[in-house]
Formats: structure tokens, C-alpha cells, sequence
């Protein structure tokens, strides 16, 4: 009976280990990888040079620049463009076939310059820099979440006249407040946020002292690792397909107006440490379950060619006759 109860709570104990490690993993990535600046920022910087991500930037910026929203659109990036001179003489009038193909070829030869990555940038930074802050902040609560890029302006601007850009240095620098969430949105992820910053700590902790506990307590310790080990691996790959699965679903519920290729792009650049993460815990858990199991299989066998030597007796010392004379 006892050998039974140690087997049933080990299985349990493994199983729970399985199942919290994707989960401290995707709590782990949401928490230190995505609310982290620096890295949100490094992730982002290569989707300046996305084909994709590059014109849907230069089709919302020659929108704003000619749509009826002029230069602080809801989008606010006229700034970032660098390109706010023209968009004033856009705005003040009825836009034109003529102009308004002349605006959006102007954008999309921005999009290829240094000021442009240097914005995009700078703009990342300060748009999460904002949304970190407003969902560490309990005060803000029912405040929707705004940022002033006029900073984003200025350091284009400096950028474009360092490269010699006719009329650069007139380009306005104006502060206007965007919004980048609404107060329900931001009231929704506060409370998510402080559920993963703590989710994110105890739950790897969790699937570690599980493991170890199931392991220790199992009445066959080495099946026991390499059931720890093939679950392990299960749950990688179940993350892996959940990456997957959410790339479809997130992709499928973007408004129109939102563009699906860059809108994958850039899914995909804040999921690839969550890629790796996942493959590194099917790579984890595949090499513990087979060296556990080579080990037992080959153990067992050196075990048994070298038993039978061991209980072999040594012979008896013969003792040399006499012969009587």
C-alpha cells in the first residue's frame, strides 16, 4: 500500500511540475521580456527594415498627413515623418490626387533613411515607456494612457538636418497629447500586469520544488525522471503550438484599418524569445528523459555481466601431496 501512495503522489506531483512549467515560462516572457524597455525596444528596432512594417507606416503616415484629421491624426505620427511642413500646407486645403500620391512616395522614401529608424526608436521607447508606467501606477486607475511625441519630432528633425535636409530645421515641434490606450484597456492590463509580475516569480519556483518533491518521493526514482522529463518536453511543445495558435487568433481579430502582414511582423519579433523558450524546454526535457533511460537500460545490463563475477567463489588453494618413501 505504501509503495502504491508514493507512486500516486509522485505522478501528481510531476504532472503539476508539467503543467506550471510552460505557464511560468509564458508568465516569465509577459513579465521580464515584454515589460522590460531595453528589450521591447531590441525587439522592435529590426521591424524598421520590414518591407511590411515599412509600408504600412508610410501608408499611415501619408493618411494622416492627407485625410481629414491632418498632421496630429489619431495616429499623432506627422511629427515622425518629419514631414509636418508639408502636411500644415496639406491641411489647410483640399487634398488632390496629385499631392496625395506625391505625400505617400514621400513617406515611403522616409521609411528608408536613418531618421526614420532613429524615430521609430525613440517612438517605441517613449509609447512603452508610458504604458509601463501607467500599469505600475495604482493611481491611474480610470486615466486612459497618453504620451507626448514631440520628443519623437525633435530628435527627427535633428536627424534630418544633420543629413542635410532642405527646410529641416522649420519642421514644428508640437506637443500633443495621443493616446495609446483607452482608460478601460489600460484598467484591464493593470490588473493583468500585476498578476503575471507575480505569476512569473512563484510559478517556476512551483514547477521546480514539484519536481523534485515527485522525484524524491517516487518508489522508482529513475521512471520517475523520465516522466518529469518526457512532460517537460510535452509542455514545451504545447507552448510552442500556443505561440502558433495565438499568432491566427490575434491576427484574425485586428480591425480592418490594421495592417495584417506588419501586424504579424510584429507579433512575430515580440514572440521569438517565447519560440526559444518553448523549443529549449522540449530540448530540456527530451535529453533528461533519455539519458535517464539509457542510463537505467545500460546500468541494468552492466549490472548483470558484472554480478555473476562477483558471486563466483574464488577457488580453493590445492595443497601439494606427499608421497611416502
Amino acid at each position: 500500500m505504501f509503495p502504491r501512495l508514493r507512486r500516486t503522489l509522485s505522478a501528481v506531483l510531476i504532472a503539476l511540475a508539467c503543467l506550471l512549467a510552460p505557464c511560468g515560462t509564458l508568465a516569465g516572457w509577459a513579465a521580464y521580456g515584454l515589460a522590460d524597455t531595453g528589450r521591447y525596444v531590441a525587439a522592435m528596432a529590426p521591424l524598421a527594415d520590414d518591407p511590411d512594417v515599412r509600408e504600412a507606416v508610410a501608408d499611415t503616415l501619408g493618411t494622416g498627413f492627407t485625410g481629414p484629421a491632418g498632421p496630429a491624426g489619431p495616429a499623432g505620427l506627422a511629427g515622425l515623418a518629419g514631414l509636418a511642413g508639408l502636411a500644415d500646407e496639406v491641411a489647410s486645403g483640399p487634398v488632390n490626387s496629385t499631392v496625395r500620391l506625391f505625400v505617400q512616395d514621400a513617406a515611403r522614401s522616409f521609411t528608408r533613411t536613418e531618421a526614420f529608424h532613429e524615430g521609430w526608436d525613440t517612438a517605441n521607447r517613449t509609447v512603452h515607456a508610458a504604458v509601463l508606467r501607467a500599469l505600475r501606477d495604482d493611481g491611474a486607475a480610470g486615466r486612459a494612457v497618453t504620451v507626448d511625441l514631440a520628443p519623437v519630432t525633435e530628435r527627427v528633425r535633428d536627424r534630418l538636418a544633420e543629413d542635410h535636409v532642405p527646410f529641416a530645421r522649420r519642421i514644428p515641434v508640437r506637443h500633443t497629447a495621443v493616446t495609446v490606450l483607452p482608460a478601460h484597456e489600460a484598467d484591464r492590463l493593470r490588473k493583468g500586469y500585476r498578476v503575471l509580475d507575480v505569476a512569473a516569480f512563484w510559478l517556476p519556483l512551483a514547477a521546480v520544488v514539484f519536481a523534485v518533491t515527485g522525484i524524491a518521493v517516487a518508489a522508482c526514482r529513475r521512471r520517475a525522471v523520465t516522466a518529469a522529463g518526457i512532460g517537460t518536453a510535452l509542455g514545451g511543445a504545447l507552448l510552442a503550438l500556443a505561440v502558433v495558435v495565438g499568432r491566427r487568433l490575434t491576427l484574425a481579430e485586428l480591425p480592418g484599418a490594421v495592417d495584417g502582414p506588419a501586424a504579424g511582423a510584429v507579433y512575430d519579433a515580440l514572440t521569438e524569445t517565447l519560440r526559444t523558450a518553448s523549443w529549449l524546454l522540449v530540448a530540456l526535457g527530451l535529453t533528461v528523459a533519455l539519458t535517464s533511460w539509457l542510463t537505467g537500460r545500460y546500468g541494468h545490463r552492466l549490472h548483470r555481466r558484472r554480478a555473476p563475477a562477483r558471486a563466483a567463489p574464488d577457488p580453493a588453494p590445492t595443497r601439494p601431496t606427499r608421497t611416502r618413501l
